[in-house]
């Protein structure tokens, strides 16, 4: 296993994928916890799909990925906010009109001016080649305020997560941190689409929080746990990309889904056996 690692680590492209991983991974967690309980879930695979509309566009116009990408995608979350608030719409349907739009859009763009190439299908299904050195510095210090601020607002996120009408009552302006909660999965999002890719990135948010509220309920245990969680799904499933080949961001979506039925299955004997 050691002598794995350090092979791995012999590679730039590696010890680059795997910081970048680790962060977005670490990102992810934290703000998936919030966003499963706050039902945003879908915003989440919303934004993906923004993103990917985002990249096709820069992809085509030569421009770079992320400068593009980033701003659009934090514009889409504010926006998928404000239609879940106050429109006719529902929040489901607002999410689909934009996330299929954005899809249908980048796909247009990549048919008519690129085709579908080796970088395209990186952005979709995640490669561990991707990250470049400038990348790199964008992700680290994007990752580093992330996670700054989720600390700094760690008690305001918890009261609009949990009891958002309680808050307002109490003088939290809930919608700032719900706004703040949008902007830094937006952040998280855009970052990880280089390992993960758009289609799977989604699943960096939601598996970690529902796997460890299957067997948790205080919501720092359940945040602990699901950065745990993402890390070792993370870091086994890059380990297996590595020596077998196979798309990073499927194989961490993988290991998710079966830590996540793994805890289901415990949670449900755990049960069974208190009813017994």
């Amino acid at each position: 296993m050691l002598s794995m690692f350090r092979e791995m680590m012999s590679f730039p492209f590696m010890v680059r994928a795997l910081i970048v991983g680790v962060l977005v991974a670490l990102c992810a967690s934290l703000l998936g916890v919030s966003m499963v309980l706050k039902r945003y879930s879908m915003i989440g695979d919303g934004l993906s799909h923004v993103g990917f509309g985002a990249l096709a566009v820069a992809t085509a116009l030569h421009a770079a990925p992320l400068a593009v990408s980033l701003p659009i995608v934090v514009l889409a979350a504010f926006l998928l906010l404000r239609i879940k608030d106050s429109s006719k719409i529902k929040g489901d349907a607002a999410i689909a009109i934009i996330s299929t739009g954005s899809l249908a859009i980048g796909v247009m763009v990549i048919s008519v001016s690129t085709g579908m190439n080796t970088d395209v299908c990186n952005y979709l299904f995640g490669s561990i080649l991707g990250v470049n050195q400038n990348e790199l510095m964008l992700t680290v210090v994007l990752s580093i305020f992330v996670l700054v601020l989720f600390v700094l607002f760690y008690h305001r996120i918890f009261a609009v997560t949990f009891d958002e009408t309680f808050a307002k009552a109490t003088g939290t302006k809930a919608d700032l941190y719900n706004m703040l909660i949008a902007l830094l999965t937006a952040f998280t999002i855009v970052l990880g689409m280089r390992t993960m890719g758009a289609l799977l990135i989604s699943s960096l948010i939601i598996f970690p929080a529902l796997t460890s509220m299957q067997l948790l309920k205080r919501f720092r245990s359940v945040v602990i746990c699901s950065a745990v969680l993402s890390l070792i799904c993370f870091l086994a499933g890059l380990a297996i990309s590595y020596l077998y080949a196979t798309p990073t961001g499927a194989s961490v979506a993988i290991l998710n889904i079966a830590c996540f039925l793994l805890f289901s299955a415990v949670s449900w004997l755990k049960g069974r056996r208190m009813r017994g």
